[in-house]
């Protein structure tokens, strides 16, 4: 008589590897990339007319060179002071011809007000480090932002991080653009 091979239990195999998958999905862990919370600006319509020149007096030009040396304005700058002084372009509270000049709009919930026309451009070289690149950048940016709170507080009082009605955050906005441009990297030396 032939002898009959005993048959394997097969499901405490798959209980097995069912218990490895858990394991190996829970131990494990998932990068998540993160980046700055930035909205790039939409594509150009090449149908779009050529843009207006830019006035010299309205560009307050900020260069980061590949030894992370500053350069605001054509002089040697310092980090501790860059969000100061791109206030003082931006508000040119003392109306100087050599600063930006503004005009006069009507917004929707601020009435005709006069906006200004500065921008500002951030140029840095390839060499410059990442760390200084966004300590600038943060920097400008924050200058905008303390200048939203005041006009916002001076409209409608409090922060323009406190708005909830959408109305009031587009009005600041309108008055305050993040009019700064960032120009490709290029060899700026140093």
């Amino acid at each position: 008589m032939a002898r009959m091979t005993p048959e394997i239990n097969a499901g405490s195999m798959a209980d097995i590897a069912f218990l490895l998958l858990i394991f190996f999905l829970v131990t494990t862990t998932m990068d998540v990339d993160t980046g700055i919370n930035r909205m790039l600006p939409p594509p150009i319509d090449p149908n779009a007319p050529e843009p207006p020149p830019v006035r010299e007096r309205n560009v307050f030009v900020v260069l980061v060179d590949a030894q992370d040396r500053l350069l605001v304005e054509g002089e040697p700058g310092d980090i501790r002071t860059l969000r100061q002084r791109a206030k003082e372009f931006l508000l040119n509270e003392d109306r100087n011809p050599n600063m930006p000049d503004f005009e006069e709009r009507y917004i929707e919930l601020l009435g005709d007000v006069e906006v200004s026309r500065g921008i500002i451009s951030l140029q840095n070289d390839r060499g410059t480090s990442y760390e200084m690149y966004i300590s600038v950048q943060n920097e400008l940016a924050a200058a905008v932002r303390e200048i939203r709170d005041e006009v916002s507080r001076q409209y409608f009082g409090r922060a323009f991080g406190d708005l909830r009605q959408e109305e009031q955050v587009q009005a600041i906005r309108q008055k305050v653009p993040m009019a700064i441009s960032e120009a490709e990297p290029k060899d700026i030396g140093g």
